[in-house]
């Protein structure tokens, strides 16, 4: 396949269009949490809860960590095959510390944003709020439950999606019809795997992948926003897990 993406091939422009766009769909996340999922259920790893309530916290955890790692040798390997280093992509020339300093204080503008939108639109459009508790409350059921699924909201959320939107909108950048379509595409998407949160979360969610995503564009590293994204999941759970502690 590398053969075919270099530029003295006659339809070298068309090959790296196929490349990019298998190098997307691969990092997606669909395709490998389709295997892994199936490889854990084979493995007899309980998928449900026996009430029916929903995936188990085993299941979700292992499925998004074990997709977590794929993803990250799949974006070297893909990177390595274009000439490219994850520190060009992913961190670029800004200095760290500025940017781990950007990432912090936009975490109470992510955090006021999605509230403030989540409430016009319960106010506006009430039928948007379809889900009247989160489904995720039943990853919060004991301490020990809500550590694991921090882990999880810091690491696969936090930190692997933005990688995963960094790659996406750099290959779209190069060839796939520019940033600005990855930038609205991968977005819609963002906030449509929140949709089990509701529509009116979901759209809030994807107002916020867009921000993001942006900062991504033009700051040309994934730095703050990661550091962003990690704090606002972050406070997320922990604001959950003292909520329910106290009955709220």
């Amino acid at each position: 396949m590398p053969s075919l993406i270099t530029t003295g091939h006659p339809d070298a422009k068309l090959f790296r269009r196929i490349f990019a766009a298998m190098q997307v769909i691969a990092v997606s996340g669909l395709p490998t949490q389709v295997l892994i999922g199936l490889t854990l259920a084979l493995g007899g790893m309980p998928l449900f809860h026996s009430d029916g309530t929903g995936p188990t916290l085993e299941f979700v955890a292992t499925l998004i960590l074990i997709d977590t790692a794929i993803m990250a040798i799949l974006i070297r390997i893909f990177l390595s095959l274009s000439g490219e280093t994850s520190h060009d992509v992913f961190i670029g020339l800004r200095p760290l510390r500025g940017e781990v300093l950007r990432g912090l204080a936009l975490v109470p503008v992510a955090l006021f944003g999605v509230g403030l939108v989540v409430f016009a639109l319960r106010a506006a459009a009430p039928w948007l709020h379809n889900v009247k508790e989160s489904p995720l409350e039943a990853y919060l059921r004991t301490p020990l439950d809500a550590g694991i699924f921090l882990v999880v909201a810091v690491l696969a959320g936090g930190v692997r999606e933005e990688l995963q939107r960094g790659f996406i909108l750099h290959r779209f950048g190069q060839h796939l019809g520019g940033v600005r379509v990855g930038l609205v595409l991968f977005s819609l998407a963002f906030g449509a795997f929140h949709y089990d949160q509701g529509f009116d979360v979901a759209i809030a969610i994807g107002l916020l992948g867009l921000l993001w995503g942006v900062l991504y564009i033009r700051r040309k590293s994934v730095v703050a926003s990661m550091v962003s994204h990690v704090g606002f999941n972050a406070t997320q759970v922990v604001w959950a897990m003292i909520a329910r502690s106290m009955g709220l």
